[in-house]
């Protein structure tokens, strides 16, 4: 059973998304916060949520701030930022301070609950449009400096990574075998000299190689 909090002021949105996540089977919602003043006095790394659901625009200490205080705290706590604001820069704020995804107050109770599932998965959810800024966004950070020596067609499974496709998908997208992105795969870890895909889709971002 995994644990969450919310924090977050508005009352009826407040106990419509701890009834709906209550009634999920694997998923339990035991307290919820109109501040991040009230649910930082009552987090210790004993007894911290698996996940955090975090309001921005909070009276008193915002969301963003409360995401470094929150991760001092509890480290291991994943924290999902849930807000009316999509302007780059808080998107950005938040992604910087350790957010683990950042989801509008417009998506349903469903897409919550999956986003839910997603960033407890290990995973990153966040609005269609909010990703594509944050590519954007990750894509003007650094000039391009070397593309390690990729091939194009290493280039293109690289782009599709991160696009999301696992490793089945490519090799459907691409007409190839799963044995041959798999070798495709050695080749990108090992010329962007990393040993994961979130390593090679982190760094392809970073260096704009995609």
């Amino acid at each position: 059973m995994k644990t969450l909090w919310i924090v977050e002021d508005h009352a009826a949105f407040r106990r419509t998304l701890v009834r709906v996540l209550n009634s999920e089977p694997d998923l339990q919602c035991p307290r919820d916060f109109d501040s991040c003043e009230k649910a930082l006095s009552a987090l210790t790394r004993d007894d911290a949520p698996d996940l955090i659901l975090l309001d921005v625009g909070l009276p008193g200490m915002s969301g963003l701030e409360g995401i470094r205080l929150f991760k001092e705290r509890a480290p291991k706590s994943l924290i999902v930022i849930l807000t009316v604001f999509e302007d780059d820069d808080k998107v950005f704020q938040a992604i910087c301070a350790g957010a683990a995804g950042y989801l509008l107050k417009t998506s349903s109770v469903a897409e919550i609950t999956q986003a839910v599932r997603d960033a407890l998965a290990g995973g990153s959810p966040m609005n269609p449009r909010i990703a594509r800024r944050v590519l954007d966004m990750f894509s003007k950070l650094a000039p391009k400096q070397s593309n390690y020596g990729l091939s194009e067609r290493e280039k293109e499974i690289l782009q599709l990574m991160t696009t999301g496709l696992i490793k089945k998908e490519i090799a459907d997208r691409l007409t190839l075998s799963i044995h041959t992105v798999d070798t495709y795969l050695r080749r990108i870890y090992e010329k962007l000299e990393v040993n994961t895909r979130t390593g090679a889709v982190a760094k392809a971002l970073k260096e704009g190689l995609v």
